[in-house]
């Protein structure tokens, strides 16, 4: 069975979101149909698949293994395979940066043009873009926002079902992702960088960390921690200052 013969089944027996099962889909035509698609799937070799991989970006490479281990996964699951070519590979480790975000009071005083609202709503509420865009007004009921919903259908996880205190600027987003980051682009962000702004907001109001895990809609408490950990280089020396007046008060 020829791998492109193979995918089509694969994409009917998967238990994953519309949205991941779109990004397989791109995934595969763009970096894996063009080198193993017309190849027996049994005769795929770790080499075919390892030249492709070091061809890549590390973050797309990886991305690129993980569906190739699915679509091996399903092949062993379904007795279409006698071997696993992807069981020895791995891709270059993947370089974390840090993620740019801005305060709500920098927020707040920049020009968003005509997405002024919809900014500061993101950035003082938190939600993901999709599940902003998926909101009517009918969803806001005495104080709070009700996520439950996603552009994409159902929300990311049970998680992301949620409610969040409403402090203003609804107004209906547009159903694409694209002017939104546009905008962001301008000062330098991106559209989740106002989930960020959010978290940062938490923290400096002191909200704790697993009230902020609800609100933010995280299935993991370690996501929302690799938020909190987030500072700004004026929290250092922040922090320098309160040590000094500690140790004086100790002298």
């Amino acid at each position: 069975m020829l791998v492109d013969e193979w995918i089509e089944t694969v994409w009917t027996v998967l238990n994953v979101r519309a949205k991941t099962l779109k990004d397989y889909k791109h995934l595969y035509k763009i970096h894996l149909k063009p080198v193993i698609g017309l190849l027996e799937i049994d005769s795929v070799s770790s080499k075919d698949l390892q030249v492709k991989l070091l061809s890549l970006p590390p973050q797309t490479a990886r991305h690129t293994l993980m569906l190739a281990k699915t679509i091996w996964r399903e092949a062993e699951n379904y007795w279409v395979v006698t071997h696993n070519p992807l069981t020895k590979l791995r891709t270059a480790p993947i370089q974390i940066t840090p993620k740019k975000f801005l305060t709500w009071e920098e927020v707040d005083v920049l020009d968003w043009g005509k997405y002024n609202n919809q900014i500061r709503f993101l950035a003082l509420h938190g939600l993901r873009w999709s599940e902003a865009a998926a909101l009517t007004i009918g969803d806001i009921k005495d104080g709070s926002v009700l996520v439950s919903r996603s552009v994409y259908g159902a929300c990311k996880s049970k998680s992301s079902v949620r409610r969040v205190p409403y402090l203003g600027y609804f107004e209906q987003f547009p159903k694409s992702y694209k002017p939104l980051q546009k905008c962001a682009n301008l000062h330098g962000v991106t559209v989740h960088s106002f989930r960020r702004s959010y978290a940062y907001l938490l923290k400096t109001q002191k909200i704790h960390v697993t009230t902020a895990q609800k609100l933010l809609g995280h299935s993991d408490p370690m996501m929302t921690l690799k938020v909190y950990t987030s500072v700004l280089d004026n929290e250092i020396d922040e922090a320098g200052d309160i040590l000094g007046k500690f140790l004086n008060i100790r002298e």
